[in-house]
């Protein structure tokens, strides 16, 4: 009896082995699900023996489980719930990167089909490309004297480097065949636009939005901290200043869990538009 329970214990474990191998994404939930209980463990553990001075999983759970029970509690002024400051963000990163995404795709599409204009301006790209976000928002704060458009300006100067980059290196990769097929069919301007020029260069588009909506987001943070008002940069930010410790660690869960929604819709949306094709590297 034993001996048969171990058998059936064992074709079991087989047959789950083999669902794994089979299922790439359920491969990838479990895991994914064990590396996360397995950094939970080794979090507790660490904190549990002193050797980081940090709330434990457990104590963050205890001390913020009203935040994250009703992220949606609104008292006066900016005391708000996790959901309204992490809304407050995304709709400055929606401005903003709605923003560079249209300016950038344009002066990249512009730039990527001049050669003297992008010999012109590729100096200006690489200098403004490497300057932090950061080093923006007092240039921002001078010129429109409002914090709010200034974020914004600093979501926007931040995505739309990789935007244009991304896009000019598109256009400039288009197949010499596609443009030979053009000047034989005598397409229009309008024609080769629509039909060889956008096709084409979608894949090599999306990526630099992927890019940008990262760098966006991390951007409305770091610049909330400065800027104040609702938003999940200054939600942090105000927690440090009173000590809760807790609170900050389970914001940049929410931070980072946003940031990975954000990218994988990004990136779903240029699947979609591009068959499932990936730029060359």
């Amino acid at each position: 009896m034993a001996i048969r329970s171990l058998g059936l214990g064992q074709s079991g474990q087989r047959r789950w082995v083999k669902k794994l191998q089979r299922s790439p994404v359920l491969r990838k939930v479990v895991l994914g699900s064990l590396g996360v209980l397995c950094f939970l463990v080794i979090w507790q553990f660490v904190c549990m023996t002193g050797l980081l001075r940090l709330p434990s999983p457990l104590n963050v759970i205890a001390e913020t489980w009203e935040l994250i029970v009703d992220p949606f509690y609104k008292g006066s002024g900016t005391d708000v719930g996790l959901g309204w400051q992490i809304l407050s963000s995304l709709r400055r990163v929606a401005i903003g990167f709605s923003l560079a995404a249209i300016t950038g795709v344009g002066l990249g599409m512009l730039i990527g089909s001049s050669r003297v204009l992008y010999d012109a301006v590729d100096p200006i790209l690489q200098v403004l490309r490497p300057v932090p976000p950061l080093a923006w928002l007092p240039i921002s704060l001078a010129a429109l004297r409002d914090n709010e458009p200034a974020a914004i300006f600093v979501i926007f100067i931040t995505a739309i480097w990789p935007i244009i980059i991304n896009t000019i290196v598109g256009v400039q990769q288009v197949p010499k065949d596609y443009k030979n097929v053009a000047r034989v069919l005598r397409l229009s301007r309008k024609e080769y636009f629509l039909n060889i020029l956008v096709p084409a260069t979608v894949p090599y588009v999306f990526t630099g939005l992927r890019i940008g909506i990262g760098l966006s987001w991390l951007a409305i943070v770091a610049a909330e901290m400065l800027i104040g008002g609702v938003g999940i940069g200054f939600f942090i930010w105000d927690a440090w200043n009173s000590s809760l410790v807790s609170e900050i660690i389970v914001a940049v869960i929410y931070v980072g869990i946003v940031g990975l929604v954000l990218d994988r819709s990004v990136a779903f949306v240029g699947r979609l538009l591009s068959h499932g094709e990936e730029p060359h590297s």
